[in-house]
């Protein structure tokens, strides 16, 4: 893991932990699992899947009952991220804070980091 010893890699705001909590328990699930994929106008994306099984090269983030997995691949490019939950008239959703992140899209969906 690229990470800082005694350092999470992601952190979660009291409305993510309430969310992946909540999720968990309504699908049995043992966390979420976070990765990124190409795709999007800005060249990448995140994504997010149940867990019913950890693989033994996620980095795993235990915050208050909810637990994240980062996939591999995803590890260097999601080191201290806040991941948020929030909830609007029109939408609700996770909210990646990440501070590797050098441009996005309109939509927020799609994101690029340096020298990608």
């Amino acid at each position: 893991m690229f990470g800082i010893p005694g350092r999470q890699a992601v952190t979660l705001t009291p409305a993510a932990v309430s969310q992946i909590t909540r999720l968990m328990a309504r699908d049995g699930a043992k966390g979420l699992r976070l990765g990124i994929k190409k795709g999007g106008c800005a060249g990448m994306e995140y994504t997010m899947e149940y867990v019913t099984q950890i693989d033994p090269h996620d980095e795993v983030v235990e915050q208050d009952g909810a637990r994240v997995m980062i996939a591999p691949m995803a590890q260097m490019f999601l080191f201290g991220t806040e991941i948020d939950y929030q909830t609007s008239l029109l939408e609700s959703g996770f909210v990646f804070n990440n501070p590797n992140v050098t441009e996005s899209c309109g939509c927020g969906e799609s994101i690029k980091f340096a020298g990608m």
